[in-house]
């Protein structure tokens, strides 16, 4: 079978807060164009400069609430008095179109995504060590110690989860991170 008629996966990464999920995965995705990075619905507002479909897919919360209802979401959570999902419609449409996708999103959404869809390949990204998470959570300088406080508490939760994830993968250096999430995501797109 060639690679062009392989079944396209759905490649999901987490990883605490500060861990740098975001630049690795940015650095992955400058590297491979080819893939798409999945959009969320939200009931949040809009942020200025934020697009419908482009950013987020912004949703009323009766809108959520139905999607809820009719088990439309593959995953979904509330943070700071908003809901955030990802609809399975969407994912399974782009994998049906022969997109590579991944998904960004925290450790309990990616068990229910694996839950739902057993296929999907499951990525933590892990600090060098949680002195250095609270090193990096302290030098954004964007948090109060309560709010540094109440994360590093969630880490501890978030690295039990990462038990169950295929892949860990440490961010002690950037351009090692980003080759090491590239390799595992070629070896998958390989094993069709």
């Amino acid at each position: 079978m060639n690679k062009n008629s392989c079944k396209k996966k759905l490649f999901v990464i987490s990883g605490s807060s500060g861990v740098g999920k975001g630049t690795v995965l940015k650095g992955f995705l400058t590297k491979n164009p080819n893939f798409m990075l999945s959009i969320s619905c939200t009931t949040r507002a809009p942020r200025r400069g934020e697009v419908d479909g482009v950013n987020y897919f912004f949703l009323t919360k009766e809108e959520f609430q139905n999607c809820i209802d009719n088990n439309k979401f593959l995953e979904w959570a509330e943070f700071a008095g908003n809901r955030y999902g990802t609809k399975k419609k969407y994912i399974n449409q782009c994998l049906e179109e022969g997109k590579d996708i991944i998904l960004e999103i925290d450790t309990q959404g990616a068990l229910q995504v694996k839950k739902q869809m057993p296929e999907a390949v499951l990525i933590f990204i892990y600090p060098p060590s949680i002195e250095t998470l609270e090193n990096r959570l302290r030098g954004r300088h964007t948090e109060d110690e309560s709010t540094i406080q109440r994360r590093l508490q969630e880490v501890k939760i978030e690295l039990e989860r990462a038990e169950n994830f295929d892949y860990k993968v440490v961010n002690d250096d950037l351009d090692n991170a980003i080759a090491e999430l590239e390799n595992i995501i070629v070896g998958e797109q390989e094993k069709c």
